[in-house]
C-alpha cells in the first residue's frame, strides 16, 4: 500500500530530496500535495512529474501563473500565506513532510499535529520556538512526530528498543563548519560564500549558516530536549569533523551506541518515511576500512557563541528560544546580505535576547508577538550598526 506524501517546503534542500527517495520507491510512496514559499518555476515542475491533487505557493502573486500553468491538470491550487495549512491537514495524506525553513513552519506544523497526523519533522524551529506545547498537544491528538535530521534521526535509531530510564546522554555531533580552527580575527573577514561551502553535507543556505556558526547544533540541543524529552544537561555536543557519526547515545551501563553512515539526508528522510521498517537504496556505503581516522574535539563556544547562546536561551526557558530563533533568522539574512560580519550574527542574538521579555505563557499567539518583537530588536541593532 502506498504512503501518500504531503510536503511543505517542496522546492527547498530536504524538499527536493524527498522528492528524490519518492522516486526511488515508487511502489512505496506518493505524493498528494505540495507547498512551497517563492520557487514558482520549480513548484511547477514537480507538479507536473508527481501529479498530486493539491499544490500551493505562499506568495500570492503566483496564483495566476501557477493555476495557468497547472490547468490541463485535475490539481487544486492555493496561494497565500496560510495555504500551507490547508496541505498541512488535507484528508487523504498519510504523513506530513514538514520542510519548511524557519519560523514559517511552526503554524502549518502545529495544524498537522491538531489534525492528528503523522510527521517527518525537518522544520527544527517548531521545536525550537514551541516545542514543549507541540510535543504534549501530539501526545493528545495521536499525531507522531519523527525527526529527519541526521542527528535526531540517528538519536531515534539508537534509542530504538530501549528503556527510556537507561539513557544516561544524548551526544549530538557537529562537523565544526568550514571554520573550525580559526581565529577570532580570521572569522572577521570570511565571506558568506565561503560560509556557504560546508566541507561535507549538502544543504540549503540558512541551515549551511547555522552550521558555520554552530547556531544548528544549538537548536538542535532544543529539538533534542523535547523530541525525546530528555533534560538539556543530558544533551552534549561534540565535533566530528568527519561526519561519518551522526549522533551517540550513553546509557547507564556505560555502553555507548552510535549511528554511522555517509553524509546524505537522503537516509534519514528515507527512515522517516519508511519507519519502522527500512528500506533498500543504493546510496554509498560507509567503508570503516578505508576510514583513516575519527577525531572527536569539544566545541569552541567562546568564538562560536552561538551554541552557548542557545543553552541559555532553553536554561531560561518560555518565549526566550523563541526569540533567539527570531534574532538569528535576520542575524542569517543580514550575513548573507553583507550587513555585518561573521561574529556579528552572535552578537545580534545576544542583544535580542538581553531585551526580550520573558513570557511562560505557551501559546501561537506569544510566539507570534516574540517572534515579530525579537525580528524587530535584530533588524533595530543592525541598522544602528550600519550609522
Amino acid at each position: 500500500m502506498l504512503k501518500r506524501l504531503a510536503i511543505l517546503g517542496s522546492t527547498g534542500s530536504i524538499g527536493t530530496q524527498t522528492l528524490d527517495v519518492v522516486t526511488q520507491h515508487p511502489d512505496r510512496f506518493s505524493v498528494v500535495a505540495l507547498s512551497a514559499g517563492e520557487n514558482l518555476h520549480l513548484l511547477i515542475k514537480q507538479a507536473r512529474a508527481f501529479k498530486p491533487s493539491l499544490v500551493s505557493i505562499a506568495n500570492p502573486k503566483h496564483y495566476k501563473e501557477l493555476k495557468e500553468s497547472l490547468s490541463d491538470m485535475s490539481i487544486e491550487v492555493l496561494a497565500g500565506p496560510d495555504a500551507a495549512e490547508k496541505v498541512a491537514v488535507l484528508t487523504e495524506a498519510d504523513t506530513i513532510v514538514a520542510a519548511m525553513v524557519g519560523f514559517a513552519g511552526l503554524k502549518p506544523t502545529a495544524a498537522a499535529v491538531s489534525a492528528g497526523k503523522e510527521i517527518a519533522l525537518a522544520n527544527k524551529e517548531t521545536l525550537v520556538v514551541a516545542g514543549e506545547m507541540i510535543m504534549k498537544h501530539a501526545a493528545v491528538t495521536g499525531s507522531r512526530i519523527l525527526p529527519v535530521d541526521s542527528e535526531h534521526s540517528a538519536i531515534m535509531q539508537c534509542i530504538e528498543g530501549e528503556n527510556p530510564d537507561s539513557i544516561e546522554k544524548l551526544i549530538i555531533t557537529a562537523s565544526g563548519g568550514p571554520f573550525r580552527g580559526m581565529t577570532a580575527d580570521d572569522l572577521r573577514k570570511v565571506t558568506p560564500q565561503q560560509a556557504l561551502r560546508h566541507p561535507n553535507w549538502s544543504m540549503g543556505n540558512k541551515i549551511t549558516i547555522d552550521s558555520a556558526s554552530m547556531m544548528n547544533k544549538g537548536l538542535e540541543v532544543i529539538e533534542a530536549r523535547w523530541l525525546f524529552n530528555i533534560p538539556s544537561e543530558k544533551i552534549d555536543v561534540v565535533v566530528h569533523p568527519q561526519s561519518i557519526i551522526h549522533s551517540l547515545v550513553q546509557f547507564v551501563d556505560g555502553s555507548v551506541k552510535a549511528q554511522i553512515s555517509v553524509p546524505d539526508m537522503r537516509l534519514p528522510i528515507r527512515y522517516a518515511l519508511s519507519y519502522p521498517q527500512r528500506l533498500g537504496c543504493s546510496m554509498q556505503r560507509v567503508s570503516l576500512s578505508a576510514l583513516r581516522s575519527l577525531t572527536f574535539e569539544e566545541p569552541d563556544m567562546v568564538r562560536f557563541r552561538n551554541l552557548l547562546l542557545a543553552r541559555m536561551a532553553l536554561k531560561q526557558g518560555g518565549n526566550m528560544p523563541c526569540a533567539l530563533n527570531a534574532a538569528n533568522e535576520i542575524a542569517v539574512k543580514a550575513f548573507l546580505d553583507g550587513k555585518t560580519d561573521f561574529p556579528g550574527m552572535s552578537e545580534v542574538v545576544e542583544y535580542v535576547l538581553e531585551k526580550t521579555r520573558f513570557s511562560n505563557n505557551a501559546s501561537i499567539d506569544v510566539y507570534e508577538e516574540t517572534d515579530r518583537i525579537g525580528r524587530q530588536l535584530a533588524n533595530n541593532y543592525l541598522n544602528k550598526k550600519e550609522k
